[in-house]
């Protein structure tokens, strides 16, 4: 399946907590419908002591973001967001559009 939103993407949040807030993809998680998104979903989990780790301590995570709570940007000074569709160019090759910005293809 065809991925909508891909690694290093500009994508914005759309609703939730973070609502606004602008981020670039670090991974796509197909399997969980999800993104990591480069400053959201950091988490502080505690560690209990091991014999690894005597003291035990603190491990940031990183918890991903489902995929229908952000939308890609297409204009990083306006910050607009916009639908992403298909279609195939004249050398036979699929390429991502965004429908807002009048099919304009995506790099």
């Amino acid at each position: 399946m065809a991925r909508r939103i891909q690694k290093n993407d500009i994508v914005k949040l759309i609703s939730g907590t973070n609502k606004g807030t602008t981020g670039k993809v670090i991974a796509v998680l197909p399997k969980k419908n999800a993104v990591l998104v480069e400053g959201l979903g950091v988490q502080h989990r505690k560690i209990k002591p091991s014999r690894m780790q005597p003291t035990g301590g603190h491990k940031d995570i990183h918890v991903p973001t489902p995929l229908h709570k952000v939308a890609l940007v297409v204009d990083e000074k306006t910050g607009k967001t916009s639908r992403v569709g298909y279609s195939k160019s004249a050398e036979g090759v699929k390429v991502r559009l965004a429908r807002q910005a009048k099919n304009k293809e995506i790099k």
